[in-house]
């Protein structure tokens, strides 16, 4: 007798529209999972307000397209998905953002990639503070098994929202190449790359202070800062920038096309992400794949993460960083000795163990 595919269902709106974040992580585990030698085996009910823009085998994926066309947040997650996932009782959910549809009376995995919102309140606007502990306090305590990037992810976890560590899988992303390992950077007009979503916890005004002093005498340099403006309490960048007389050297851009950004990656010549608070930090470890070398803020997690193939800086020391920049600006060969040791660091990660560990412990969960 043929056993039936294993049914897993997916909250996969973080595919719509311009994937950054979670919306990678979650592609990536995608476009693997459906591949594989025994795919067959199951079934993926991928459930969105909208259509996805991926072309995914149909013998193994199925679209839900659910709701209202009146958005894809808590409402439609805690109502719409809710619903939908109570009917279709797949044998297992899998949640990839922190939160999921409460009381769906199936065996729940939740991702939780860092707790940002219970550690740093100040952070969040009160609201959105409010309401994303609630709900990923109740997805935690109810799922099965979190899922978390880091070791230190794991200790927040565990610390503010009290899970026990067996029920915590620590499953590190993979890293992906942007561009070849061998970039173009120190060959043209030497620039400082920043990619990520513009948080207040990544001190960006540390960096444009820092890029200001490190180029009194660099005025052909130029600072790229990449990503969408979410600050709170809101920060006026290009301002800041412009007080130090970088209005034309220092570029905001909200969001770069794949190729864009590895042409981004491949010229620059170093990489600053003065962050002091994250679950992982994905974005230095693409420059380190470009060759780029990569100054970051000295903190627990970014020792776990990028080891000895870092510059580190300490917080608000704006003067230290600034030198730091300055070594990789004048200097194309100046970060040689860390990108030496960058293999062994990026070896770690890899999104094919991230999706064979995760898809490991989804199936590991169902069977008891």
């Amino acid at each position: 007798m043929r056993t039936p595919p294993l049914r897993i269902g997916v909250d996969a709106r973080e595919l719509l529209g311009d994937a950054t974040g979670v919306g990678r992580y979650l592609g990536e585990l995608i476009r693997r999972w459906v591949i594989r030698a025994d795919a067959a085996s199951r079934r993926f009910l991928l459930y969105a307000p909208a259509p996805l823009a991926l072309d995914l085998p149909p013998e193994v994926v199925e679209h839900r397209i659910i709701g209202n066309g009146q958005g894809a947040g808590t409402w439609w997650e805690q109502t719409w998905l809710r619903r939908t996932a109570r009917r279709d009782r797949p044998d297992i959910f899998f949640a990839p953002a922190y939160t999921a549809p409460l009381g769906i009376d199936v065996p729940l995995a939740v991702t939780i990639h860092d707790v940002s919102f219970i550690a740093h309140p100040e952070w969040f606007r009160h609201r959105e503070g409010l309401r994303r502990r609630w709900l990923t306090r109740r997805a935690a305590e109810t799922a099965s098994i979190v899922f978390t990037d880091s070791d230190f992810s794991c200790r927040e976890i565990q610390h503010h929202l009290h899970i026990p560590r067996r029920r915590i899988e620590v499953i590190p992303p993979g890293v992906s190449t942007p561009a070849p390992v061998l970039g173009n950077h120190g060959r043209g007009t030497p620039y400082v790359l920043y990619v990520g979503s513009l948080f207040n916890r990544r001190r960006l005004p540390d960096l444009i202070a820092a890029f200001a002093r490190a180029t009194l005498d660099m005025a052909r340099t130029r600072l790229v800062i990449v990503g969408d403006d979410r600050t709170w309490p809101p920060q006026d960048l290009p301002g800041l920038a412009a007080s130090y007389g970088l209005s034309r050297r220092v570029e905001f851009r909200a969001y770069v096309p794949d190729g864009e950004l590895a042409a981004l990656y491949a010229g620059a010549s170093v990489f600053a992400f003065l962050s002091e608070y994250e679950g992982f930090g994905l974005t230095p470890l693409e420059a380190l794949t470009a060759g780029v070398p990569i100054v970051v803020l000295d903190t627990p997690v970014a020792r776990e993460v990028y080891g000895d193939a870092a510059a580190y800086v300490a917080p608000d020391d704006v003067e230290g960083t600034a030198e730091e920049l300055r070594r990789f600006l004048r200097s194309p060969d100046a970060g040689r000795a860390l990108l030496a040791r960058a293999p062994a660091v990026l070896a770690r990660y890899s999104w094919d163990r991230t999706a064979d560990r995760t898809l490991e412990h989804l199936e590991r969960t169902v069977s008891g």
